[in-house]
């Protein structure tokens, strides 16, 4: 059975499933320094388990994407589901810091998939300015999670211990395996025909690659996402050890700058039947950019303390909101026959090039809170840069 385009329900559903990956992380997230001294590590060792994340998700992105344009979207997600549930609990159980990197990155394996199929599923059903739409209102659904996950996390850190967090993100991907199972219907107009093989998979990349506006979207996508990760990977190090907030009240702040991230996906929903992909995005990278360095000119005065931080992140989530989802939708636009290699594409390069971030973030925090907004800034600036720089391009594109 072929799903047609439907109703708020189906976007709450593939919302869940792009869900999963964030709350993997950001129910954790509190926690980051009290794995510290639990497993006799650094803090280093503690970001890494972040980047081991990414590059799992990374990795999974070769797989899932081309996997379903032949075997169908249905079948490897409840593949994919099944993986992320065994591998989270292995994180509760891990016993070593390098127990834990190493389950982590196969928890991303398994919840790369889902994310991956969400984005090909609004592909199969929508074209143009309505994917995008439909793309930031599951991004409005999952801003959610980051927005109480951080904050439950805190609060399941105080009263339980870090273990208890990766229990509750299993709970949940339970709950959403049922969901799948019970009314997830098959969305796959065509399945491909080409066979399953790395040569394969890695010719249908170039084939996307040989389009320059999709190279100019793809890039987007990854520089919007690369400067969230930042924020990720090490807000609780620069919050909680330096700002000296609480577990719940860097939960509370986090959240707070995850409303600007709503803020943006209810903004691009608005803006673009009237403005088009392209136009939210223009919005986009400007509050990337503005994000950004006002948390650099902030952090650099000591300006409104820990709000200097959260404050401008707020801004910068709200491009992130307002960028990506259009993007994602842009860049796969052209390839309708390759919607699930498109969006596999996409997040491959999204998550490499936050991995090498997070851990240059990582090794960068020290006793100063300044290398993240300096980061932070780079990349905003670079996002602006290159969408102004590729208005030949994205005016060519096909």
């Amino acid at each position: 059975m072929t799903l047609r385009p439907n109703t708020l329900a189906m976007t709450a559903v593939l919302a869940m499933l792009t869900a999963l990956g964030p709350l993997s992380t950001d129910f954790y997230l509190p926690s980051l320094p009290e794995i510290v001294r639990a497993l006799n590590t650094d803090v280093a060792g503690a970001q890494a388990t972040l980047s081991a994340f990414l590059f799992g998700f990374a990795a999974g992105q070769l797989i899932w994407g081309p996997l379903s344009d032949r075997l169908g979207r249905r079948p490897v997600l409840l593949i994919g589901l099944c993986l992320f549930l065994v591998t989270t609990l292995a994180c509760a159980l891990a016993p070593s810091i390098e127990a834990l990197i190493g389950a982590r990155f196969a928890q991303a394996l398994g919840a790369s998939g889902p994310i991956v199929l969400g984005r090909a599923m609004v592909r199969d059903l929508y074209d143009g300015p309505r994917a995008g739409r439909e793309l930031a209102r599951m991004g409005m659904i999952m801003g959610l999670v980051p927005a109480i996950a951080p904050v439950a996390g805190g609060l399941l850190q105080n009263a339980f211990g870090w273990p208890s967090t990766f229990l509750a993100t299993l709970v949940v991907g339970l709950g959403v395996l049922v969901v799948v199972i019970t009314i997830m219907p098959e969305t796959i107009r065509q399945r491909s025909s080409e066979p399953l093989s790395l040569v394969a998979i890695f010719r249908g990349f170039r084939i996307l690659l040989q389009n320059p506006a999709y190279r100019v979207y793809v890039s987007l996508t990854s520089l919007a996402y690369a400067g969230l990760f930042a924020f990720i990977s090490g807000s609780s190090f620069v919050l909680i050890g330096i700002y000296g907030l609480s577990p719940p009240a860097y939960g509370l702040s986090f959240g707070f700058a995850v409303l600007g991230y709503i803020l943006g996906t209810i903004l691009a929903q608005r803006l673009v039947g009237r403005r088009g992909l392209d136009g939210v995005i223009a919005l986009g990278v400007v509050c990337l950019a503005g994000g950004g360095l006002s948390m650099l000119a902030c952090v650099a005065t000591g300006f409104a303390g820990p709000f200097g931080v959260v404050g401008p992140m707020a801004l910068y989530a709200c491009g992130v909101g307002l960028t990506m989802p259009q993007s994602q939708a842009a860049a796969m636009m052209p390839f309708p026959e390759r919607a699930g290699a498109a969006s596999s594409f996409t997040g491959l390069c999204q998550m490499l090039l936050s991995g090498c971030v997070g851990l240059l973030v990582g090794y960068l925090l020290k006793a100063s809170a300044l290398p993240l907004p300096l980061v932070m800034s780079a990349i905003g600036v670079a996002a602006l840069v290159l969408f102004r720089a590729s208005a030949a391009v994205r005016a060519a594109k096909s």
